[in-house]
């Protein structure tokens, strides 16, 4: 439960944008941004291989690294997908960016939550997902 909160208040945390032209560059602040996302990093592997009493302990989320199956609402499809990680060309099946629509749509849902998956001239689409899954368990 400490690594899940210590997790949920990284994420809480802003995070910065450096500028094309570097004019406004700090380096104090982009240091502290890059060791926030290795702790974060850290502490989901350590989440996504944790087990007590049998039991998975922590309920996955939409993320990169993780295998996501979502259902298009309107007409029930469902697909599954990579969600942004990198080095994940070889990956043997669809890779999203969490830049894409739907990356950005579905980043940080829980499985049941439902998500509007927007692309630009369409209209929103609803999308929920229905699991989670840490590419590494997945791919065994």
């Amino acid at each position: 439960m400490r690594l899940q909160n210590e997790l949920a208040a990284l994420r809480s945390r802003r995070s910065i944008e450096v500028s094309d032209d570097f004019r406004d560059y700090d380096a104090n602040l982009l240091a502290r941004h890059s060791v926030r996302q290795t702790r974060m990093r850290e502490i989901q592997d350590l989440l996504a291989g944790a087990v007590v009493d049998g039991e998975p302990v922590s309920e996955h989320i939409a993320e990169p690294g993780m295998v996501l199956t979502i259902r298009y609402d309107d007409t029930g499809e469902t697909e599954t997908f990579l969600l942004g990680r990198r080095g994940a060309e070889d990956a043997g099946m669809t890779v999203y960016s969490m830049a894409s629509p739907l990356g950005r749509a579905i980043a940080g849902a829980r499985p049941g939550e439902q998500r509007i998956y927007a692309i630009p001239q369409e209209t929103g689409q609803l999308v929920t997902l229905l699991a989670a899954v840490p590419y590494k368990a997945s791919a065994c």
